[in-house]
């Protein structure tokens, strides 16, 4: 539910208030009060400074108590205690929305921490929201409502428009509003968010998707809060057809060393991030200006399952560029077909039965452009296309793309890419809501995006009953749970497992190295061991008893050098299994997005490759299966050359079981690393097992 009256007070205020206003121009703490004016604001302003008695011809006051009448939001621009002492008046005099600019808060160590965690605590009490701190504050073009301290909003005219962006960045706003000038886009909202304390880009972007201004949100992220707000808004933005597209810094390794299991490892927080976004229907962009250009393209747009491009160009260059970047994708370029073919003969424009449709300057007549593009619009085999129009397009855009501005509300997309530096054809363009483009490689990166952006995912998931399981951990006074219970609980639910027993001593290893029958695996067995392979507590395909007995002696030292007393020394005796291929399955609840599956080439070297899928957990059977298409070491088991075959259903059904430790929240993760991949009548087999609690 969007809380309307928070709403209203938090982007469109009547009457704001700005605490450490000052008089003087030159100074941050002016510009609020400055822009406000600058830009047309129609409600009542009141300058807060003990100081002064007036600023900017507005009279001030010496605190917020001294004001006598309503006051919707405040904009504070002083630092410390005085913060703390704004917070509490603001709060005595009903105040709904306070935006603080400040930093060293959080991002500044301990102390900014804890007096941020104290500024929340009395806010929250008293009902006050806060946007920051350490944001720029907000600028509501669509209502005139310029919130904000960013030195751009020196520009006189501010282009109103349908594109809301939240940044977690405050100058990105200012870049982002700079680039937008330059090319004739328009604004309706842009909020820097700052340190997130409480109005996150989830809450707000709720706001943006149900204000009729806004038909596109953009988010410009350099972390992940608050995951659950995000998957609303999403859900939310695609209910009202409104699109969201992202541009998130941090393809780092960082966070990667919190994780206990290979899984953490291979499932960085960007390939998290990914799968968080892919699943709620999030758009992600790589170059930054893309963020501006890309909206058009999927504004009132029809999606296809398919990815078939249609590439028409006056200049063979510039659309040989295009195609280049689209060279490292799965999108397929189209074959124009006889219908263009035949119009190219007629105006004796020469076709090389290429795919890509050169007019060469011949064909820069609008007339003959407006055909070729005609018949690219209603080929059912087409699903976007895109025109690259060369220095046409600088000296004469009336001629070269004014002929485009007819497509600009088709259902198929249509992507113009100007080689030139044409600031007029770029305007007209855009102006038009037709997407347009600087660069070949901005272009491609739409196009694939476009094309690769599905709508939010509806697992069709049946939640089975855990509560077993459950209790059972929950009596579990370790934080991991040995090899032993691990498998355990992945036999529980649905996973075959290998056969195995568990010594205490020479003489059972003994037994039961016979009982189980050679060749065999033996392993140490501790909650204390995590990763055995590397600290060499695991010896493989022992052939018989003098080899068995070697290695329980080197196995033995293992426990030595973990401080482990003999009492608790445990050794896993395990059939050796073989089989056509290894795979790693892993479940965990990532810091950032939450619960997510992944599936990737297993072993000792399953980090090295890096050849994984990840959902977001839970999943379905349909899903699973598109997992194990994109592991490319998993293309030798489904019949590649004549290769044994495994059965991917069966593979499949184990991912879908791993999914459901959502549903168990004791587990914080869980891994299988390898489970064996046998011939398609003899199934899979879980050798070694890992999970760590909550």
């Amino acid at each position: 539910m969007i809380d309307v009256s928070l709403s209203q007070s938090f982007l469109n205020p009547k009457s704001v208030a700005i605490i450490g206003a000052s008089a003087d121009p030159k100074k941050t703490s002016s510009r609020a009060q400055r822009f406000l004016v600058s830009h047309g604001y129609k409600g009542k302003i009141f300058p807060v400074n003990p100081n002064r008695e007036e600023i900017f011809g507005l009279k001030c006051y010496p605190n917020l108590k001294s004001i006598n009448e309503q006051v919707d939001h405040i904009f504070v621009a002083v630092d410390g205690n005085k913060i703390i002492e704004s917070i509490k008046d603001a709060i005595s005099i009903k105040v709904r929305c306070v935006t603080i600019l400040s930093g060293g808060f959080s991002e500044s160590g301990s102390e900014g921490n804890n007096l941020e965690k104290y500024i929340f605590k009395i806010a929250k009490k008293g009902g006050l929201r806060i946007l920051g701190p350490n944001s720029i504050g907000l600028i509501n073009i669509s209502d005139n409502v310029i919130l904000s301290a960013n030195a751009m909003l020196e520009l006189k005219d501010l282009k109103k428009g349908s594109l809301g962006v939240i940044s977690q960045s405050g100058s990105l706003i200012g870049a982002l509003l700079a680039h937008g000038h330059s090319r004739g886009v328009g604004f309706s909202k842009l909020v820097s968010v700052g340190n997130e304390l409480d109005l996150s880009v989830g809450e707000i972007g709720k706001m943006l998707v149900n204000d009729p201004n806004t038909e596109t949100i953009i988010l410009f992220l350099e972390t992940l809060r608050n995951s659950n707000e995000v998957a609303e808004m999403s859900r939310m933005a695609h209910k009202a057809g409104k699109q969201i597209i992202c541009y998130k810094l941090g393809k780092s390794e960082l966070g990667k060393e919190l994780a206990k299991s290979h899984t953490g490892a291979i499932a960085g927080n960007d390939d998290a991030f990914n799968a968080f976004i892919n699943y709620h229907g999030i758009a992600r962009v790589e170059i930054f200006e893309t963020l501006i250009e890309i909206p058009n393209l999927f504004k009132n747009k029809k999606k296809s399952q398919y990815k078939r491009v249609g590439i028409v160009t006056t200049t063979g260059g510039g659309g040989a560029m295009v195609v280049e970047n689209l060279s490292d994708s799965d999108i397929e370029i189209v074959d124009p077909g006889l219908s263009i073919q035949k119009i190219m003969q007629e105006n004796n424009i020469a076709f090389n039965n290429n795919k890509l449709v050169d007019l060469t300057i011949a064909g820069t007549k609008p007339e003959i452009v407006t055909e070729v593009i005609s018949q690219m619009m209603q080929n059912k085999n087409c699903d976007l296309v895109v025109m690259v129009v060369g220095s046409s397009a600088k000296f004469r855009p009336e001629q070269a793309v004014e002929p485009l501005l007819k497509w600009a509300n088709y259902p198929k997309p249509l992507a113009v890419y100007l080689a030139p530096d044409a600031p007029e054809a770029l305007t007209l363009l855009h102006q038009n809501n037709v997407a347009c483009f600087r660069t070949p490689e901005s272009c491609a990166e739409s196009v694939k995006t476009f094309l690769n952006t599905n709508n939010p995912v509806k697992p069709k998931i049946l939640k089975n009953d855990f509560s077993k399981i459950s209790k059972k951990l929950k009596k579990n006074i370790s934080k991991n749970l040995s090899e032993e219970k691990a498998l355990e609980i992945f036999k529980e639910i649905g996973i075959e497992i290998v056969d195995y027993k568990v010594s205490f001593n020479k003489k059972q290893a003994i037994e039961y190295g016979l009982q189980i029958g050679f060749p065999i695996a033996m392993k140490v067995l501790s909650n204390q061991i995590l990763h055995k392979t590397e600290i060499g507590g695991v010896e493989l395909n022992i052939k018989n008893l003098e080899e068995l007995k070697i290695n329980f002696k080197k196995l033995s030292e293992v426990f030595k050098k973990f401080s482990i007393n003999i009492e608790n020394q445990k050794f896993l005796i395990q059939k050796m299994e073989k089989g056509i291929s290894e795979i790693i399955l892993g479940y965990r609840i990532d810091e950032l997005v939450g619960p997510i599956v992944v599936i990737g080439s297993g072993g000792i070297l399953s980090e090295i490759y890096n050849d994984k899928s990840i959902r977001m957990a839970p999943i379905d059977i349909s899903e699973a299966k598109k997992m194990i298409n994109e592991v490319k070491s998993l293309v030798t088991i489904a019949g590649y050359r004549g290769l044994p075959e495994a059965n991917l259903n069966i593979i499949a059904t184990a991912i879908v079981n791993m999914s459901k430790f959502a549903f168990i929240k004791e587990i914080k993760e869980a891994e299988i690393n390898p489970i064996i991949v046998k011939k398609e009548n003899e199934g899979i087999v879980a050798v070694d097992g890992l999970i760590t609690l909550n």
